[in-house]
Order: structure tokens, then sequence, then C-alpha cells
């Protein structure tokens, strides 16, 4: 059986992207609206983050909104997104010691419940690096 050469170029050039449900689009444009500061163009950090943050009820859809708040962020970087209200603030976070310093000053909710001698190594862990940063 022969193919003819279009036949074969169509099925190695058909790279169709997969399409995002109308959940995930407007879940990631409120993250992106809300937390645009404390996000990056990195889909790892994206993920923790949208964990703490947002209550999504599976991982699945977790690393979806994650990897589309990704993809948002690096338009973002290129120019303005139509339709995504992203007021940019003056003073942005410039280096990795103000995002780390942000992240160690916010208000999680605790996840896990831990005894006292876990939650006082993790609290001089933190002192630890707060230190550190400060120097």
């Amino acid at each position: 059986m022969h193919f003819s050469e279009s036949v074969v170029s169509r099925k190695l050039t058909n790279k169709k992207g997969r399409v995002r449900t109308k959940t995930v689009k407007k879940s990631a444009r409120f993250l992106v609206e809300k937390y645009y500061s404390l996000l990056t163009t990195d889909f790892q950090i994206n993920k923790i983050f949208c964990d703490e943050v947002a209550l999504i009820p599976s991982k699945g859809l977790r690393n979806k909104i994650a990897g589309f708040v990704t993809h948002l962020m690096k338009r973002l970087s290129r120019g303005v997104i139509k339709g995504l209200n992203v007021k940019i603030e003056e003073k942005e976070l410039d280096t990795d010691k103000e995002l780390a310093e942000t992240l160690y000053n916010s208000n999680f909710e605790n996840k896990v419940n831990v005894d006292r001698d876990t939650e006082d190594m993790l609290e001089n862990l933190f002192t630890f690096h707060k230190e550190i940063l400060q120097n």
C-alpha cells in the first residue's frame, strides 16, 4: 500500500493542542488577576501555589489550572491579554529574597495536623531562614 506524499506530510505535521474547559480557564484567569505578583512562568511553583491558595477537588484539575496559569503568565510577559485585567503594581517582587520573604510571612491554613515537637521544629526552621534573609 502506497501513501501519497500529502497524506504522510499531513500526519506528521498535525500537531493540535488540547481543549481547555471553561472551568479551567475561568479559575486560572481569576488566580492570575488576584495573585499576579506571586505567580511565575514556572509550572511547579504555580502548581504548589494553586494547591495552597485554591480549593481544587482533584490533582488532575489542579495541574490543568496551574498549566493554564503558567501559559497566561508567559503570554503576559510578551504583552497584554484581551479580557484579563491585571493591575501591575509599581513595586513588583524583583528578587528571590522578596518572594521568599512574602511566602514565609503568608498565613496559609495548616493542612496537616502535627504534634507539638514537629511544629516547634518547623517554627525554628522558618525563623532560621528569616534571619538568613535579613542578613
